[in-house]
């Protein structure tokens, strides 16, 4: 948690962006069981709550008055009961004292908070919740039924929390760095311990007990396989062997929640094959133009430059043909990277996508305002800004069923080389990721002077040192 100060700024803050005449119910998360109650899965605040109130308690309710500098926090102290299974727990008054709020109250008394303001015809703002619990939660809130509230989520809401969330604060970008940290251990405890017969589960295991060692547990769950042609390959079933690539994608969280995103792929048998390390070198050659030019603008400026230096070095080894700018506009590389070069990253590991277009089922409501503010929460139209934190995560990638498609519809024949394509069907896919901060006149790479192995060299030395 930051001093108290911060969660009063922000919290400050947002009542200068929001329109007057309403409140803000920020509900966190509750407890989510793994097969019954007490049973429950390791528990994660949500992040909007988490950034404006700080506490990492269940089944707590924030709310922001806009016409008053006034905030409430709802919530059930602990009994003798629980204290029995949990141990002394502040009261709810403490928590609210933590963090600046000075009017505290049980858990029911948040229903008649929300139902005052509608009875006085104030605007009630809130952002679409994400889990079932928290979905039945906000209709007995505010007696808006379950499939409605795309309907009548705040887009105001929605675009002040995304702007605030995206500008990190000095003491945001030293959570990230410490989340690195996290990432670091991770990504080369998984290169020391890949070898020929060695459990891709006994390597994804490994390293996430690193995230618990230093942090709060992984930032989403880990990929750790030698199908990295699958871009969420999240099965860990698979045995070492020598010849395969193994692609690691994995973060970790700082204790207050802040996310690191890393992605290597690097050789089982710690050597590349000279194929292997030609597909390699066109990633790390777009991994690396990204950050020559990356700078306050659009991303998707940075997300063309990618796909043109992969096209450019398609096209040098004859998987592709023709003119790199040609291919681009013609969205021929999509073949080999079917995603967007990178998203945001802070508390969430997408930040704020859950309340942005791939997070929302019904985006229509706020995708005019989306347009006009050019947040992460609109990819095609997010303006990169001093603060923005975002990863750059270029890959190349064979997936037989996407290739056949492709093939058989003729699509984009006069950039795919088809015929050379079918040698590549037990390939895999190579992703390189690191995490930017964008500065005023372009950006640094998280981590300073430490860099998780990235290099052919770079790769092949730690692991031969390691093993």
């Amino acid at each position: 948690m930051f001093a108290k100060q911060t969660y009063i700024q922000r919290r400050n803050e947002l009542r200068r962006r929001m329109p007057k005449g309403g409140i803000v119910v920020l509900p966190g998360n509750s407890e989510a069981p793994r097969n019954y109650f007490d049973n429950a899965y390791a528990f994660r605040q949500d992040s909007t709550f988490l950034y404006f109130f700080g506490l990492q308690n269940a089944d707590l309710v924030g709310v922001i008055d806009l016409d008053e500098e006034r905030d409430y926090l709802f919530g059930n102290d602990y009994t003798v009961d629980d204290i029995i299974w949990m141990g002394p727990q502040p009261s709810v008054k403490e928590l609210g004292a933590s963090v600046g709020v000075e009017h505290t109250a049980p858990f029911a008394a948040a229903k008649e908070c929300v139902q005052a303001a509608i009875r006085a015809g104030r605007k009630v703002h809130y952002l679409v919740p994400y889990r079932g619990e928290g979905t039945l939660l906000m209709s007995n809130l505010t007696g808006i039924a379950t499939d409605s509230h795309y309907a009548h989520c705040s887009a105001d809401l929605i675009i002040n929390v995304a702007a605030m969330r995206e500008e990190k604060s000095a003491e945001e970008i030293e959570e990230l760095e410490k989340a690195f940290r996290i990432g670091y251990e991770m990504h080369t405890t998984a290169m020391r311990l890949t070898r020929e017969g060695v459990a891709e589960r006994f390597v994804a295991g490994a390293m996430e007990g690193v995230t618990h060692q230093f942090g709060d547990g992984v930032s989403f769950h880990s990929i750790v396989s030698q199908h990295g042609e699958t871009l969420h390959n999240h099965s860990h079933d698979g045995i070492c062997t020598n010849g395969r690539l193994m692609l690691v994608d994995a973060g970790g969280e700082s204790v207050n929640n802040y996310c690191s995103d890393h992605t290597r792929t690097f050789p089982v048998s710690g050597k590349f094959s000279p194929v292997q390390r030609d597909i390699y070198n066109i990633v790390l050659n777009a991994h690396d133009e990204v950050l020559k030019v990356a700078k306050p603008g659009m991303y998707m400026d940075l997300h063309n430059t990618a796909l043109k230096a992969l096209a450019e070095g398609l096209i040098g080894v004859g998987l592709m043909k023709g003119n790199a700018d040609d291919a681009v506009a013609a969205g021929a590389v999509g073949l080999f990277m079917p995603h967007g070069l990178g998203h945001g990253l802070g508390m969430d590991v997408h930040d704020c996508e859950a309340m942005g277009e791939r997070g929302m089922r019904d985006f229509s409501k706020i995708v005019a305002r989306a347009d006009e503010v050019d947040t992460c929460i609109m990819r095609g139209r997010w303006r990169l800004r001093p603060g923005t934190v975002l990863t750059d995560e270029p890959g190349i990638y064979f997936i037989p069923a996407l290739i056949e498609q492709w093939k058989g519809e003729k699509r984009c024949a006069d950039f795919i080389c088809y015929d050379k394509l079918g040698e590549f069907y037990e390939f895999g896919g190579i992703r390189l990721e690191d995490d930017l901060l964008i500065t005023e006149n372009g950006n640094v790479q998280l981590g300073g002077d430490l860099h998780i192995p990235i290099t052919v060299e770079e790769v092949e030395e730690y692991m031969a040192a390691h093993r």
